[in-house]
């Protein structure tokens, strides 16, 4: 099938040879242009080269009698070299996407449907019963499944205990009192929390505020509108009417906030589990707190993680879907979590002795069953590359210029309602 790629992602690619800047890889390992027979090659995060996972690697390798070559990339450059592939019609045997791409590519025809494997093996693995229902459904298309979810994670407040302690500050549980610790904690240079400039930082307060992003029955988004809005300033307020927050720096960089946490400048930022281990290695002197979401209208938080899939053209997907079974196994989780402080998706994981006696896992944890996934309904209609540089462009023109929220939404979401309908 030829690829649906967006007129965005075809501009992406105009200029861009096969060949992509790639972070790292195993040493000489050919490209999936040029994978040689006994080749299994798999394009992952940078981020995610777990040693849990090295093990799975070897244990694979040995049983299949292959070589894998884990080609590492950042996330915008592993899309470029997606859409290539996709192109060219030469793809690699496995896929790891930071959550939203599997949809949009089963739409598009550029991923295989996972069904065959998970109506022969699931009930094996645990799948998709062991899976936490959310993780399920953002992975399926029409009634099959294009993909499974390897981290589950979740965005919420994480704090420096020492300050608040020094300052007389509870941990905020609503915005209200989020907003009056954040002006206490502001002092000394000290700021009372950093935000980020990635624009899937303002989903959990979305959420929060009760907001649908988008509603296929009536073609509309963000609504309630005014709820939104209100959502939206409340975050620029922060930086530029309240100053409990400096401007965040613009760029594909989301570690900005958790660089100034480390560096003990902001007492609260809004993350995941992917800062902790950062925070440990750089300030492990910082007592280290984590809020459960707060609550606005509703206490939610917005589904994240990443999942892998298949290309619709992968040669050996037999090989793919035994990848996929031994790095989801319960006990590799385990180990990924003790190692690295991850969250995963499995049911069970929830409820490992390691994870409920963790007082930061287990608010992760706990607060995994409220996320919701913020950009489902959009993936669905195959127009989600549009809709997330449009999103990209809003949020910071509102948090870092200072353009009322209003206004912004309201350009936002006549161009985003004119092309998903």
């Amino acid at each position: 099938m030829t690829p649906n790629l967006s007129r965005r992602d075809l501009l992406r690619l105009a200029g861009a040879a096969a060949a992509v800047p790639v972070v790292s890889s195993c040493a000489g390992a050919p490209t999936a242009q040029t994978a040689a027979p006994g080749t299994f090659t798999v394009y992952w995060n940078a981020g995610h080269d777990y040693q849990a996972y090295r093990k799975v690697i070897a244990e694979f390798e040995q049983a299949n009698k292959v070589k894998v070559n884990l080609q590492k990339y950042q996330w915008p450059d592993l899309r470029t070299r997606l859409l290539a592939d996709f192109a060219s019609g030469t793809v690699p045997d496995l896929v790891e996407e930071p959550g939203g791409w599997v949809q949009e590519f089963a739409v598009s025809g550029n991923a295989r449907s996972l069904q065959d494997f998970v109506d022969r093996d699931g009930q094996a693995m645990g799948f998709p019963s062991d899976w936490q229902p959310v993780t399920v459904e953002r992975n399926s298309y029409q009634g099959k499944v294009y993909g499974v979810q390897l981290h589950f994670t979740c965005n919420t407040l994480i704090c420096n205990k020492g300050m608040l302690r020094d300052a007389g500050v509870e941990p905020p549980t609503t915005w209200e009192e989020f907003l009056a610790a954040a002006q206490k904690l502001t002092k000394d240079g000290v700021y009372g929390v950093a935000l980020n400039q990635d624009y899937t930082y303002m989903w959990p307060w979305l959420v929060q505020a009760g907001v649908t992003p988008y509603d296929p029955q009536t073609g509309k988004v963000m609504t309630p509108m005014a709820d939104a809005v209100a959502a939206l300033q409340f975050q620029a307020d922060l930086i530029h009417k309240h100053k409990v927050a400096p401007v965040p720096v613009s760029g594909t960089d989301y570690s900005g906030p958790q660089k100034l946490f480390s560096a003990k400048r902001a007492a609260m930022i809004l993350t995941g589990p992917w800062d902790l281990d950062p925070i440990r290695k750089t300030s492990p002197d910082i007592e280290l707190g984590v809020v459960p979401p707060l609550k606005h209208k509703v206490q939610a938080t917005q589904a994240a993680g990443v999942s892998m899939f298949v290309p619709a053209k992968a040669a050996r997907p037999e090989l793919s879907w035994d990848f996929i079974k031994r790095v989801t196994a319960i006990q590799v989780e385990q180990a990924a979590t003790k190692e690295t402080g991850m969250l995963m998706p499995r049911v069970s994981w929830a409820k490992l002795p390691e994870v409920q006696s963790n007082e930061v896992i287990k608010v992760f944890a706990d607060a995994l069953p409220t996320a919701k996934d913020s950009s489902q309904q959009v993936r669905l209609t195959g127009q989600y590359g549009k809709w997330e540089e449009l999103l990209k462009v809003m949020y910071q023109q509102v948090l870092i210029q200072n353009q009322p929220a209003a206004e912004a939404l309201a350009k936002f979401a006549q161009t985003a309602e004119g092309f998903l309908q």
